[in-house]
């Protein structure tokens, strides 16, 4: 499902709750993993959730496949937790996708979008249970900076692995 160009579709609370809903709905393995809600609160803290600092509100993105329906929805933010940072809040993608190179694709951009918003690095958390995903970050070239928690997320407390991958010829 891989286009020559992928796009970072920005997503409104307004016209996307139901979207966002059907990604969660879809990807229901993460979701239990990550926090026990329902797909409808976790598409309403999607939307709500912000970095407690940062320059602007974070980037609320889809990418759809070929027919228009949403099968990836992220989060990016600028400045946080430094001025130069990117942080990329949330990458799911809809099992019938996953390992097909989309995720790749999706992060070509996010880092090409950092990178022209000026940040150094991108920054994320993976989950310590979330070893598939900690797995392919790290295939991509991030490495651990910290680890942190119990945080709570929703119903669950994890702990947070933060990786870094330095942008902008830094690597």
């Amino acid at each position: 499902m891989v286009a020559a160009s992928i796009v970072l579709a920005p997503l409104h609370p307004e016209s996307d709750l139901r979207a966002v809903e059907a990604v969660y709905r879809r990807a229901s393995d993460y979701l239990a993993l990550e926090s026990g809600l329902t797909p409808d609160a976790a598409a309403r803290a999607f939307f709500e959730e912000r970095p407690p600092t940062g320059d602007d509100a974070p980037l609320k993105f889809g990418v759809a496949d070929d027919t228009g329906g949403l099968v990836a929805i992220g989060d990016l933010a600028f400045g946080y937790p430094e001025p130069t940072d990117a942080c990329l809040g949330l990458l799911l993608l809809v099992p019938t996708v996953r390992g097909e190179g989309l995720g790749q694709a999706i992060l070509g951009e996010v880092k090409r979008l950092a990178s022209a918003r000026g940040a150094l690095r991108l920054l994320l958390g993976v989950l310590d249970a979330n070893e598939r995903a900690r797995a392919f970050w790290e295939r991509q070239g991030f490495k651990l900076n910290r680890t942190s928690g119990p945080h709570a997320f929703g119903k669950r407390h994890h702990l947070v692995h933060r990786l870094e991958l330095p942008l902008g010829g830094n690597a």
